[in-house]
């Protein structure tokens, strides 16, 4: 699966902007079919950081949710600032 394919658009929420600052971790919504590995590489190839932890959620309304908890020496803020997200 193409990285652009795993990855549909990353979430801004008010929530999601406090994992930002307090846990260093980005939300994306992602492709149905997309397993944790395809998130894990298909980030570190678009951002250029390292993931340490990926979590998946599917909402109700079936909409698959990666919580992508970047390494220390990288800060989710610094992404989501070149992502305009922030």
């Amino acid at each position: 699966m193409d990285a652009n394919e795993v990855i549909s658009y990353p979430l801004m929420t008010e929530s999601a902007s406090l994992m930002v600052e307090r846990d260093n971790k980005l939300i994306f919504i992602v492709n149905l079919k997309a397993g944790k590995s395809d998130i894990k590489k298909a980030v570190e190839e678009l951002y250029e950081v390292k993931v340490l932890k990926v979590n998946l959620l599917i909402t109700p309304q079936g909409i698959k949710k990666a919580f992508v908890k970047l390494t220390p020496e990288y800060k989710a803020s610094d992404v989501a600032i070149k992502l305009g997200i922030l």
